[in-house]
């Protein structure tokens, strides 16, 4: 290197330092730290296995999925809900489906207050695939599960994000028009999850608006993460009748995102990531400040994400899914939290 290269470097280094310094001090500052115990591959059978959710339901757990051949809308999409007993040993007890003339997409799983559970998902119609309509099921053994489908919530709003409150209501974030453009985010509230009302008729009014995980804090408040177009996604917050918002801008792209609270009230995201490698992984989140720190990347890459998460005897439980392996197949992880000081 000659004397004004290297008085150049000499010049940049402080700086260069200090910019390493504040990208690895964003994780320093998350509470928790992750520690991936285990990953296994829990389901392939179907030539494309994604889109999932987990939940424990009658003390065993319930994973639902999408079957089909690809990614996209293909007319052959079913969703197929899995039970273990173990996380380990995996049986088939449904596959719904609403007609070879739809397309089903994401299954969301939920235990209503009189003790059923619930799966919430999407047709997607083949002479109009841009359009959708969000159905319900429900089941009181998770074996029987002729109680649906159930026609919910608006016609080309997507009731993708649904969740139910502690006080027993049942809150649905959906998104559109998909048939008339721009698309953005409604909020909606139920007593049986059936029945839907308007809450927020444009809670996050963005022209990208796109798949949103809302969870409710132990504190009352709710917090929204919604995936925008390209590499930004936001994140509000409201209180009281949940019909006013605050969101922030996040400088990172999302897909699939899922939300939980830890027992410490520290708070997660599973999601995949855009920036670099594309991968599914898990990231502290600070919705007041608006901030999302990758704290563990999950074996993954490609067409990945769409997790599902619970916390179970101490333990965080996480479906997704991945092509890391070659085919787009279903994976459980167990991944140990521990606070960061130690």
């Amino acid at each position: 290197m000659n004397a004004r290269r290297q008085s150049v470097a000499l010049l940049l280094l402080p700086l260069l330092t200090l910019l390493i310094g504040i990208g690895s001090s964003r994780a320093d500052d998350a509470p928790v730290k992750l520690e991936l115990i285990e990953v296994t591959k829990v389901w392939d059978k179907a030539p494309h296995n994604a889109f999932t959710d987990l939940i424990r339901f009658r003390d065993q757990w319930y994973l639902g999925l999408r079957e089909a051949k690809s990614h996209g809308v293909a007319g052959d999409g079913d969703v197929r809900v899995i039970r273990s007993a173990d996380g380990k040993h995996w049986e088939s007890v449904a596959l719904l489906d609403w007609g070879p003339e739809w397309d089903m997409r994401d299954a969301k799983l939920n235990v209503l207050p009189d003790g059923r559970l619930m799966l919430n998902t999407a047709a997607a119609p083949l002479a109009d695939i841009g359009s959708r309509q969000s159905l319900a099921w429900f089941t009181n053994d998770g074996t029987d599960w002729s109680d649906g489908p159930h026609k919910v919530g608006e016609l080309d709003y997507w009731l993708w994000g649904v969740t139910v409150h502690p006080d027993g209501a049942i809150y649905g974030v959906g998104y559109g028009d998909l048939k008339n453009r721009p698309c953005t985010s409604r909020l909606y509230r139920s007593t049986h999850g059936i029945d839907y009302a308007t809450i927020a008729s444009t809670m996050s009014a963005t022209p990208t608006s796109g798949e949103t995980a809302l969870l409710f804090r132990n504190d009352g408040s709710a917090v929204a993460l919604v995936r925008l177009q390209g590499d930004r996604s936001r994140i509000g917050t409201a209180r009281g009748d949940y019909t006013e918002w605050t969101f922030k801008d996040i400088d990172q792209g999302t897909g699939g995102p899922e939300l939980i609270e830890l027992p410490d009230g520290t708070l997660l995201a599973g999601t995949r990531l855009l920036s670099g490698k594309v991968r599914t992984s898990l990231c502290w989140v600070d919705p007041e400040a608006g901030r999302m720190v990758e704290l563990l990347q999950l074996p993954s890459k490609g067409d990945t994400s769409y997790p599902g998460l619970v916390w179970h005897d101490g333990v965080l439980w996480m479906s997704y899914y991945s092509t890391h392996e070659g085919k787009s197949s279903i994976y459980l992880a167990k991944i140990r939290v521990k606070p960061a000081a130690n």
